[in-house]
């Protein structure tokens, strides 16, 4: 397979952490789509904390795109020059209150590979504890949900996780035997 040719493109919106792309692609075999729209985002980081009595540090907000609350594992953008670990570290610290140890590469994955650019980076955290209060965001209003890990395939199938790549980190979690669902 080979890749599209982009014959032209040009920037439609571009905003802090938005660009929209309209680029005309040479296909391959021959064809061609005029107006093939690209979704530049920065990436992001998540980070799935395992407290040491096996709950999995989740978080719950409002999600606009989908009109209702998401059941999510801690996650942000990852800010200039800073490593995704650090925004991991950072993130679970801002959004939840706690720190955690040991913590290991989980999945680094395409969000949406059709039309976006932006990766998500996940990592694995144990011994999380809780050590402060949540430093939000002035357009944040997230709340703190310390999950049983036995409980996360109920909560999935009841559709409270439904953010497509934090359900496959937390299958592939399991898969690896880091977590008991």
């Amino acid at each position: 397979m080979r890749p599209w040719r982009v014959v032209d493109s040009a920037v439609l919106l571009d905003r802090k952490w938005l660009k929209v792309r309209e680029e005309r692609i040479e296909l391959p075999h021959g064809g061609e789509i005029d107006e093939f729209h690209v979704i530049v985002a920065p990436d992001w980081t998540g980070i799935l904390a395992l407290t040491d009595d096996d709950r999995v540090v989740m978080v719950e907000q409002y999600r606009h795109g989908a009109a209702r609350v998401s059941r999510e594992l801690p996650a942000g953008v990852i800010d200039g020059p800073e490593s995704a670990l650090e925004a991991a570290i950072r993130e679970l610290r801002e959004e939840t209150g706690y720190e955690a140890r040991d913590f290991e590469p989980l999945i680094t994955i395409n969000t949406e590979p059709s039309r976006h650019t932006n990766r998500a980076h996940f990592f694995f955290a144990r011994h999380a504890v809780r050590v402060g209060e949540q430093k939000l965001d002035a357009s944040e209003h997230i709340r703190v949900v310390p999950v049983p890990a036995r409980e996360l395939w109920s909560s999935i199938e009841r559709g409270e996780v439904f953010h497509g790549v934090h359900v496959a980190a937390l299958l592939l979690a399991a898969h690896r035997g880091l977590i008991r669902l």
